[in-house]
Parts: C-alpha cells; sequence; structure tokens
C-alpha cells in the first residue's frame, strides 16, 4: 500500500504592527481563517496512519492562529480609539482659534513691525535678538534692552535694510560681558487660524500659515490683547 504525506505550512501570518490594521482586516481574518480550516482538514485527511499527527499539535496550530486574529482585533480597536481621541481633542481646541497663542514658531514676517517677548537669562547685561531666513541663513544680529518684556521687531537686516517678506526664526542670545550665557528660542504671540489632527497630536496652523504643535504652545489670550 502507498501513502500519500501532504506537508502542512501553518496559514499563520505575522501580525501587522500596532495602529496599522486596515478597515479589512475583519474581512481577510475571516477568510484566512476559513482557509486555515481547510488546510487543517486536509492536513488530517493526508496524514500517515502509522504515524498520526498528535492531537496537541492541532490545538498549538488553532491557538496560534486565534492569537493572530485576536491581535489584529485590537489592532483595529486602539486605531478607531485613537481616531475618536483626535477628533474630541479637535472639538476641545475649536475655541483656540481667532486666538493669540504664544510659542518659538517661525514668524511669516509680511512686513509689519513684530513683537516678541524677549526673557534675557537672569545675571545677562547684555541681550542680542539673532534671526534667521527660512534657509536658516543668519540675516540679523541687534542689541535688545537686557531685561523682560515685550520687543518690536522691525524687520531690518544687519546693515538696517528691509528685509522681504518671509518666514523667519527668532532666538535671544544672553550675554554677562563678552561670555555667553546661553542662546534660546524667543516667543511671540500669533492668531490662530485653524486646527489639525496629525499622527503626533493637534497642530495649530498660525496666521501666515505656520503650523505649531499644540504642545508647543505656552499661552493663549484674546485676540489683540
Amino acid at each position: 500500500m502507498t501513502i500519500t504525506t501532504t506537508s502542512f505550512t501553518s496559514a499563520v501570518t505575522t501580525p501587522p504592527s500596532q495602529g496599522t490594521a486596515s478597515p479589512g482586516s475583519a474581512s481577510k481574518i475571516t477568510s484566512d481563517f476559513d482557509t486555515f480550516l481547510r488546510m487543517l482538514t486536509v492536513q488530517m485527511q493526508n496524514q500517515d496512519p502509522l504515524n498520526p499527527i498528535d492531537s496537541a499539535d492541532y490545538a498549538v496550530q488553532l491557538a496560534t492562529f486565534s492569537g493572530v486574529e485576536q491581535q489584529v482585533r485590537t489592532n483595529q480597536l486602539l486605531s478607531d480609539l485613537q481616531g475618536s481621541f483626535q477628533q474630541t481633542g479637535l472639538a476641545e481646541m475649536a475655541g483656540w482659534i481667532g486666538q493669540d497663542a504664544r510659542s518659538t514658531a517661525p514668524i511669516r514676517f509680511d512686513g509689519t513691525p513684530v513683537t516678541l517677548s524677549a526673557a534675557p537669562t537672569t545675571g545677562a547685561d547684555r541681550a542680542v535678538l539673532v534671526v534667521r531666513d527660512a534657509r536658516g541663513t543668519l540675516v540679523s544680529r541687534e542689541d535688545i534692552p537686557p531685561r523682560a518684556g515685550q520687543y518690536q521687531w522691525l524687520g531690518a537686516d544687519a546693515q538696517g535694510n528691509q528685509l522681504p517678506p518671509g518666514t523667519y526664526s527668532f532666538a535671544l542670545e544672553s550675554l554677562q560681558g563678552d561670555t555667553v550665557l546661553n542662546t534660546k528660542p524667543i516667543e511671540h504671540y500669533a492668531r490662530v487660524i485653524e486646527v489639525r489632527a496629525t499622527p503626533q497630536g493637534p497642530t495649530l496652523v498660525l496666521q501666515g500659515g505656520v503650523e505649531v504643535a499644540a504642545s508647543a504652545v505656552t499661552a493663549l489670550r484674546q485676540a489683540g490683547g
């Protein structure tokens, strides 16, 4: 008698990473499970009667596939919950639109003077405003009063010429004598015109199109305050 043995390769596939389950995951798992059962049935029908497969092996295969199925369903649930939380966060932040948010985000300069919130380090006897353009090129260094308070930047370069409209970033260099104590981004207020949901969390779109993470905002005030 000739005995035909059919080899079997488990239909278990590697589960997707957290948060990557697609909308069709549930139907795909159902299809894969049906395929898995058919292959398991063929394996049982074609096993060597003189050396049958231990029933424990079948239990392990079923348990493994069940674990993969549960993982995919869990991923889908987590993805749905994440989307729900993001929508809730956006609804709660709707009140931010139209207000002025303080952050160290770059500023879209249109020729109008910009008000900055200067805060030199304690002990500094000199403060320098460092201005760079969108490419990171240094365009201006100007001394400002070494005390905390508002400072109005007029938009001039190192030679005193008016800078063209564009996006600029600002840093404050605190010095004691000729020693630089530290250099840190300087804050300013800008109007919030939109709130967006991103994979990294809520993002604010400021007037001029500059974007900043909501978590980077240190204060809010009424527009024009």
